[in-house]
């Protein structure tokens, strides 16, 4: 989880876990879309074989061809035959981050505090319980990912401190509310990496996350309970303010991006 290192996150893990009986191609592609966006799957990063695919998603192959070919359609990946070829992560940055601004445009604003609330309470239940289990050294270890990535870029950063609150939700020692949490991940990730272009934004959720774990560390719940409502508030007030924005963007033609660099949870 540190800059530069390479390694297999829960969230990247998550990415590619089966879908069960209702696996279908528009699933498939929806997942490695959300991967994609959400930073956990970068630009140049090169996908599973088919096979691979099809086994971890529990889908058949045909499925998972299906999925590739739409997201080739929507320029996400592109594929190279050959020695060395394969399916490779070819949306920019910037390509993710009109996606997901197109994604907070269709979201309502009763919509996003719904998806906040559900993610608040399924977080909350997994911080009261690593109070009770987890140990002191396993929150010292993300406590030094976190110190150690805090100047990382925008997308490393997404990618690690979304991987840390997964690491916080699986000390509860529950895999139900693990799962749950990492689903939610998956759906309010995109939204959320809006932010990480806000020099201010980004230091501000880093500090609350700091302050998240050390309250799990001291086994104090009704601190990180508090920290988590003060994180999820201060991000809904940031995105409810650039829908906001891009919404006056779209009327007077300047995208909403004139005011990006203000768009604190205070404006």
């Amino acid at each position: 989880m540190t800059h530069g290192a390479a390694h297999v996150s829960r969230m990247h893990a998550g990415v590619f876990a089966p879908l069960g009986d209702d696996g279908r191609a528009t699933l498939v592609e929806r997942r490695i879309a959300q991967g994609i966006r959400a930073g956990v799957l970068n630009d140049g990063q090169k996908l599973p074989n088919e096979f691979e695919l099809a086994k971890a998603f529990g889908v058949a192959v045909v499925t998972v061809r299906e999925a590739l070919g739409s997201l080739r359609e929507q320029g996400l990946i592109t594929t190279r035959r050959g020695r060395g070829g394969g399916s490779f992560v070819s949306a920019s940055r910037h390509d993710s981050v009109r996606a997901n601004e197109q994604r907070l445009l269709r979201t309502t604003r009763v919509a996003l505090n719904d998806l906040a609330a559900h993610y608040r309470a399924v977080a909350a239940a997994c911080a009261e319980l690593a109070c009770l289990r987890a140990g002191p050294e396993e929150c010292d270890v993300l406590l030094g990912i976190l110190d150690r990535n805090l100047t990382a870029p925008p997308e490393v950063w997404r990618s690690m401190v979304t991987d840390v609150q997964l690491e916080l939700a699986a000390l509860s020692r529950s895999a139900r509310l693990t799962r749950e949490h990492m689903a939610l991940q998956q759906e309010i990730a995109p939204l959320l990496s809006l932010q990480d272009d806000d020099e201010p934004a980004r230091r501000v959720n880093h500090e609350l996350v700091v302050k998240h774990v050390n309250a799990i560390r001291d086994g104090a719940a009704d601190t990180a309970r508090s920290v988590l409502s003060e994180s999820v508030e201060y991000s809904v007030i940031w995105l409810v303010n650039r829908r906001r924005m891009l919404l006056e963007g779209q009327a007077n033609g300047t995208g909403g991006r004139d005011k990006e660099q203000t768009n604190g949870a205070g404006s």
